[in-house]
């Protein structure tokens, strides 16, 4: 009997609060209200081996949303002494215990979990799943893929499964805007590593982002009364906080809007071209 996977098992033994599976030497109930109807001895039964309440192995019929080796996205529900409780489809919620959270999570919050046992013998959940993901992508440069945000780190970038199964990264020069672990991003696959790891941006190629950067800083402007108080010579952090995106792609897009005539450049600060007009 394995625990925490699914596996088809015999009926040996009826009884009025469910039926026993397995053999004569190893066998684990399966509950009243969970046993298919017109069952016998002898009969094959699909079920999942989890742990009950009382730490007694027991067998379900319901689906579970993680089994092991496998990765899920689950909701944190309740956050208690030893760590946080996520919903996995099953009527005892699953262990998050906070040594293996990458980040502290609060109920409602979503995270990229794998299953394991733990000394005890327990099944839990575990947020650092790295090594479970693939690097057998289908994925070639300039796709466009979806994941899951699993890890921040100030020195690389944004780490992300995509398809909650391959290894890729957001590079550290690609993260723009406020981004957390359990977010589901959209990005552009910009380069698949020898060992098969994907490179992603969250931004489009060049001249397609230049329109909507232009377009962005644009109503920004409209927004902050027609001007913006620094130029293209700004320091990047400051027009990394004020756009979300780096100095070469403001200059770009600020490039993009003069050649239109729909601002003008002074020593300190950037004017949209009606506005001068006014003057």
């Amino acid at each position: 009997m394995r625990l925490g996977e699914k596996q088809v098992l015999t009926v040996v033994k009826k009884v009025d609060f469910g039926v026993y599976l397995g053999s004569d030497e190893e066998r684990v109930l399966l509950p009243k209200k969970q046993v298919p109807e017109e069952i016998e001895v002898g009969d094959p039964v699909e079920v999942f081996l989890y742990k009950d309440s009382s730490d007694r192995m027991i067998a379900t019929t319901k689906e579970p949303k993680l089994t092991l080796g496998n990765l899920a996205v689950l909701e944190v529900v309740d956050v208690g002494r030893i760590g946080a409780f996520l919903d996995w489809g099953l009527e005892k919620d699953l262990l998050l215990p906070f040594k293996e959270q990458t980040t502290k999570v609060e109920k409602g919050d979503r995270c990229l979990v794998s299953l394991y046992i733990d000394k005890s013998g327990r099944l839990c959940a575990t947020m650092k799943v790295y090594p479970l993901l693939r690097t057998d992508s289908p994925y070639q440069k300039d796709d466009i893929v979806k994941g899951t945000i699993y890890e921040i780190s100030r020195d690389f970038g944004v780490f992300v499964a995509v398809d909650d199964q391959y290894s890729a990264l957001i590079p550290k020069r690609e993260v723009y805007g406020r981004m957390h672990i359990g977010q589901q991003v959209e990005a552009r696959v910009t380069d698949v590593k020898a060992d098969g790891k994907l490179d992603l941006s969250v931004r489009n190629k060049i001249p397609e982002q230049m329109d909507a950067d232009a377009q962005m800083v644009l109503e920004r402007m409209e927004k902050n009364g027609g001007e913006i108080p620094f130029t293209d010579k700004a320091d990047p952090e400051r027009i990394r906080n004020e756009f979300g995106m780096s100095k070469a792609a403001f200059k770009r897009a600020v490039g993009r809007l003069l050649k239109q005539g729909k601002i003008r450049i002074d020593e300190t600060k950037i004017t949209l071209q009606s506005e001068v007009n006014r003057l």
